[in-house]
């Protein structure tokens, strides 16, 4: 069984093979049977259900007023970011690719998949399309350790379509691989085993925060007024991350008052000082694992209104895009049968994507856009692999958190 710790920090769809045993790559091909290489067959990736058209955008931000803590030499910390966004058009605009080929290339090697599986995958969202106009809620996404941008694209579309902006860096020298305008490729430099795990999440949580804060800065200070590009509302800023970008969610909602809600997406609280201190803002836990060290230690000190939500039946690589494409790529030939169940769980990849999805659009719907919904509040009938694990209302009455297994 992977370690809870190794899971939490395994993070990145290409970060697999850091930590699982995979059969020969020529041997999973074999056995796979799978005719993406020939580029013949798209995997389509699931269709929004908002009602407008998606568009999508890069940006390469140079953060100036800070040097980056993990480059050879001093240089100021630059990021790729990509935007999800309500379009008010996509006629003339191509539909954008899942990974460049570099990316792609790197994905398929580190799981393995088969050669072309990634290549193969059909995002929806289509690229320089024009922006709705007005001032958008923002969202920051964050991937996990040594991931990419690109992880939860199925996600991110599905949250631009119902009017939010969605902005996910790749966080340079943790993500497996960052490609910059000029043809400069970065990859990641964390260590797989630091000889001080504490200290490490530390340096890498504080990095990531340093690049949410930076991003907002810039979102919603320096992109207004250009035609066709969104604009954020600075009034309604959210952050939500997956494992180690989940973490770095609840860190920069703890230090910085712009960001009113934050969810994680089966993250632990590492590298940050929530456990100890706690939250005064909503945070959503959405996870695969039921209980994990930091998540009891953050309720004794939690004020803000919390959730932790089990979805049963699901892994820790559910939550990325991974399961839309791991059979058809072969993955299951790669990876031991318990591990493959363990991490991408035994829910449908359409099931677990509509859980995921709705609960995480209720949540912000709810704190960003002032929509109730009994849904965050009790188990649901519709939803009934959802297990409340943990509630906590945050009203100065309440006292301590509650812990519970509805």
């Amino acid at each position: 069984m992977v370690s809870r710790r190794s899971v939490l920090v395994l993070g990145g769809v290409g970060a697999g093979a850091l930590v699982l045993p995979t059969v020969t790559a020529g041997a999973a091909r074999a056995d796979s049977g799978v005719s993406v290489g020939t580029g013949t067959r798209a995997i389509e990736l699931p269709a929004p259900t908002g009602r407008g058209p998606v568009g999508t955008v890069d940006l390469h931000l140079v953060d100036r007023d800070r040097d980056d803590p993990f480059a050879p030499d001093r240089r100021p910390r630059e990021l790729m970011v990509q935007l999800w966004y309500p379009a008010l058009t996509t006629a003339g605009h191509r539909r954008a690719r899942y990974a460049s080929d570099l990316v792609a290339a790197d994905l398929e090697a580190g799981l393995p998949l088969t050669p072309g599986t990634v290549s193969a995958v059909r995002p929806h969202a289509r690229v320089g399309a024009p922006a709705v106009p007005g001032a958008l809620p923002l969202l920051l996404l964050g991937h996990g350790r040594q991931g990419g941008r690109g992880n939860c694209t199925a996600l991110a579309e599905e949250l631009a379509s119902h009017g939010y902006l969605v902005a996910a860096p790749d966080h340079t020298y943790d993500a497996a691989l960052v490609e910059f305008p000029d043809g400069r490729v970065v990859r990641s430099v964390l260590p797989n085993e630091p000889a001080d795990w504490d200290a490490q999440e530390r340096l890498e949580i504080a990095a990531r925060v340093g690049d949410l804060r930076f991003v907002a800065t810039s979102l919603t200070h320096r992109q207004g007024g250009r035609p066709g590009r969104p604009t954020a509302d600075p009034g309604r800023i959210g952050v939500l991350g997956h494992s180690m970008g989940g973490s770095a969610a609840a860190e920069v909602l703890r230090v910085d008052g712009r960001f009113r809600a934050g969810l994680g997406l089966d993250s632990a609280f590492f590298g940050s000082s929530v456990p100890e201190l706690g939250l005064d803002r909503p945070y959503l836990l959405l996870t695969a694992l039921e209980e994990h060290d930091t998540w009891r230690r953050r309720r004794d000190h939690q004020r803000g209104w919390a959730r932790q939500l089990r979805a049963l039946g699901s892994g820790h690589l559910t939550y990325t895009d991974l399961p839309h494409f791991a059979a058809e790529g072969g993955l299951p030939a790669s990876w031991p049968a318990d591990w493959y169940a363990e991490l991408l769980g035994t829910l449908a990849p359409a099931r677990s994507t509509e859980i995921i999805r709705t609960y995480t659009r209720t949540f912000f719907d709810r704190f960003l856009l002032g929509r109730p919904s009994p849904l965050l509040d009790s188990a649901s009938q519709r939803f009934p692999e959802v297990e409340f694990r943990w509630s906590h209302d945050g009203r100065p009455d309440r006292g301590r958190a509650e812990v519970s297994s509805w």
